[in-house]
């Protein structure tokens, strides 16, 4: 979009290829990859510059940075994946967080070689029950999982929606099934990963379950809370853990730029996108923490007109959402 309003534009990608999530986080099978390319081979046809392999911030420094350009977008998403120390058994080998699966497993579909981490032959139990973990559960099957076992803390969801529970129009409550769910592999509700058990080498070799149920304690926090006395113990050589992203990661740019994440662990910005930084902006997961792309894409279009603006006085660039309320930094 800037591009076409007649500015110079320039995409600088840490990774090896352009494309980011769509790129290295969305599986092949659920996205072909010869989608984003024919919309990049667009975008470098209409004048648009891609720098891979380039970390802002240590490979080119900010300094340089402001010295080249007029206006930085921050579009770095919110990649610090959560994780869950305190149940026993988590450093074993084979115990792996759900980016740590998918990204080299993309990278095989590109023809890079092997993944190191693969589902073959495996008994693979997936901890979460949200977008990530069916992305995990698809891609283990099609490399070859003895069994799939993908585990949510929540019961599960009715087949149709209750006018109680999610009335029209709020998002209805539902069981949401995914091509990879009804490929192979199984579903379980209500259950928790009570500890990693491991063999005598130090890899996992099972999981310890508990049926749970989730509570909300005074405060409102989130607990999760046994109600069983007896615990199952189900196979597993390979667990991931698709639990969701705490934020954007710890990065020298940010540092460089002055940038301190919100208590949320995003990025803020003030009504016209602008960080604390003066003409450094933010959008996408950065700003909104990790969801789904059509808000980054929208995001991407504000921020676009945003920068227009602050560059030439004015735009006529679109502008579908605006930023939300958020402060703009932590002490």
């Amino acid at each position: 979009v800037m591009t076409r309003a007649g500015h110079e534009v320039t995409v600088f990608e840490r990774d090896d290829r352009i494309g980011g999530l769509l790129r290295y986080g969305i599986p092949e099978f659920k996205m072909e990859k010869s989608v984003l390319d024919r919309r990049l081979a667009q975008m470098r046809a209409e004048g648009t510059r891609f720098v891979a392999g380039c970390e802002v911030g240590v490979d080119l420094t900010v300094e340089q940075l402001r010295a080249s350009y007029d206006a930085v977008v921050l579009a770095v998403g919110a990649l610090r994946g959560r994780d869950d120390r305190t149940i026993p058994g988590r450093d074993l080998r084979g115990v792996h967080l759900a980016m740590d699966h998918l990204v080299p497993a993309n990278k095989e579909c590109e023809g890079d070689g092997p993944s190191p981490i693969t589902a073959k032959g495996k008994h693979v139990v997936i901890l979460g029950g949200g977008d990530t973990g069916a992305d995990c559960y698809g891609t283990a099957t099609r490399q070859g999982a003895l069994s799939v076992t993908q585990l949510d803390n929540y019961p599960q969801p009715p087949t149709t929606r209750d006018d109680d529970v999610s009335p029209w129009p709020t998002w209805p409550y539902v069981l949401r099934t995914s091509s990879a769910h009804e490929e192979a592999g199984e579903r379980r509700f209500a259950v928790a990963i009570e500890e990693f058990l491991g063999d005598d080498e130090g890899n996992v070799r099972a999981v310890r379950l508990r049926h749970v149920e989730v509570r909300r304690d005074a405060d409102g926090r989130r607990q999760v809370v046994p109600v069983s006395d007896e615990a199952e113990e189900l196979p597993c050589d390979l667990a991931l853990l698709a639990i969701g992203f705490e934020g954007v990661e710890h990065m020298p740019l940010l540092d460089g730029l002055g940038i301190e994440l919100t208590r949320r662990g995003t990025i803020g910005c003030g009504s016209n996108w602008e960080t604390t930084a003066p003409g450094v902006f933010v959008c996408g997961d950065a700003h909104r923490g990790a969801s789904l792309v059509v808000w980054a894409i929208a995001e991407g279009r504000s921020v676009a007109n945003a920068v227009d603006t602050y560059l030439t006085g004015d735009s006529q660039l679109p502008s579908p959402v605006h930023p939300t309320a958020l402060p703009l930094a932590v002490a």
